[in-house]
């Protein structure tokens, strides 16, 4: 059967199953607010299949990630608001207005012409939804994950001009936002109970990974990516110490000094291999 036949198929089996008499009682009652945190981890799952390379993995997490779309625009029919072809009708028309140079008679000297013609439209569109926020901050999405967000901002505003000149001022403004972590840190430590002195810390340690997310925009880094390298990192060496520690009784309860020599052979075996 062809992919437009399966679609077909997809789209049934959604509507078989928020049938409210003979559907599954999970899919009936969930709303786009409830089935939002699984779209979002579905889209996750793509990026991790991605970055391990594993294709046949990727494939179902596609298929994953369109059942949350179908599942979504199955909730706004039902609503009278939409439908799922009503959705693929909008991207089709949007992406063929946004490349006129593709799609019409438009030309480009470079990417980057082209890239500015692309912001131009996307404003003329939120103004023709009657949005009139003229700043260059406008337009991005505040359901994006904060480090993706801080990420944005710091782009947008580097387009007019308000950006550091490379990554050592950057460093420096890192270094300074890290004393005053500490300075908080010894406020609170000094004032537990003082919700301002709390407060304040969230502050800093935010200002501090708001600087990272701009070091590694400066660095052509994905912040995604790096912090999943971190996260993989941490899982494997960690697993890697619960392994030596097994024959001692495993890692809990023991001191700290005693797991970081587990830590540090677990790295040991890392760089001895090829």
């Amino acid at each position: 059967m062809s992919g437009s036949g399966r679609i077909d198929d997809l789209l049934a089996i959604m509507a078989k199953l928020r049938d409210p008499v003979d559907g599954c009682p999970w899919d009936t009652r969930q709303t786009f607010a409830t089935i939002a945190p699984y779209t979002i981890e579905e889209a996750y799952e793509v990026a991790d299949a991605i970055d391990r390379g594993d294709m046949v993995d990727l494939k179902d997490e596609l298929g994953d990630l369109l059942l949350q779309v179908v599942f979504h625009a199955r909730m706004a029919e039902e609503a009278g608001a939409f439908a799922f072809a009503d959705v693929a009708a909008a991207i089709c028309d949007k992406m063929e207005r946004r490349h006129p140079h593709v799609f019409g008679d438009a030309s480009f000297e470079d990417a980057e012409a082209q890239l500015a013609d692309w912001e131009a439209r996307k404003r003329l569109e939120r103004r023709a939804k009657g949005e009139q926020d003229d700043s260059a901050l406008a337009g991005i999405s505040r359901g994006l994950p904060e480090w993706q967000r801080a990420v944005k901002l710091q782009h947008k505003a580097a387009k007019v001009g308000f950006d550091w000149p490379g990554p050592a001022p950057v460093l420096e403004k890192l270094h300074e936002e890290i004393e005053e972590v500490r300075a908080e840190f010894d406020a609170v430590a000094a004032a537990p109970a003082d919700v301002k002195a709390r407060e304040r810390l969230e502050d800093e340690i935010g200002d501090v990974l708001f600087v990272c997310a701009n070091l590694a925009r400066h660095a052509k880094v994905d912040v995604g990516s790096a912090l999943r390298r971190a996260n993989h990192k941490f899982e494997r060496r960690f697993r890697a110490m619960e392994a030596l520690a097994a024959a001692a009784g495993g890692l809990a309860g023991k001191p700290l000094a005693e797991q970081d020599g587990y830590w540090d052979r677990a790295k040991l075996a890392e760089r001895k291999l090829p």
